[in-house]
């Protein structure tokens, strides 16, 4: 499998929403009921996510010309962590997250931050985060996890 990170540009939106609400759809709905799923999927549409590209680093994995997966950085958090349910466990999230870490020291950003999905939460810990604590939002439980930067060098 070929796999290319780059920024995400503005051109990207329309497929970035659609990697999303299809892994909100078909994956995270295993963990989340449908009305929660349905609040979050309004966060991501395609003007909105051409928002997130405009105040976040955010980035896409592609194969070929399809937008798979995307990740981004906003400050020192990793946020909307999401890949294309048919391409799922092939690496593709570890390659976007080793681009976040290595734009995070780039900026001398000592640590991580990551609000993880209950869905998500054995993707991170895999990865070195730790969970600190539960966030709920409603009856939305998200796990903020972190990671040291300099532990893994």
């Amino acid at each position: 499998m070929d796999c290319t990170i780059r920024p995400a540009m503005d051109d990207d939106a329309n497929a970035i929403s659609a990697v999303i609400l299809r892994a909100l759809r078909e994956t995270n709905a295993k963990d989340y009921a449908a009305e929660i799923i349905e609040r979050i999927e309004r966060s991501f549409s395609p003007d909105a996510v051409r928002q997130l590209i405009a105040k976040r680093t955010v980035f896409v994995a592609t194969i070929g010309r399809r937008v798979v997966a995307t990740a981004s950085l906003d400050g020192s958090v990793v946020r909307t962590v999401f890949v294309a349910p048919d391409v799922q466990a092939r690496g593709i999230g570890k390659l976007l997250m080793a681009e976040i870490e290595r734009t995070a020291r780039e900026r001398n950003i000592p640590s991580l931050t990551v609000p993880s999905s209950v869905t998500a939460e054995g993707f991170y810990a895999r990865l070195g985060f730790n969970a600190v604590r539960d966030s709920y939002h409603g009856d939305e439980r998200t796990i903020v996890m972190e990671r040291l930067l300099d532990s893994l060098e």
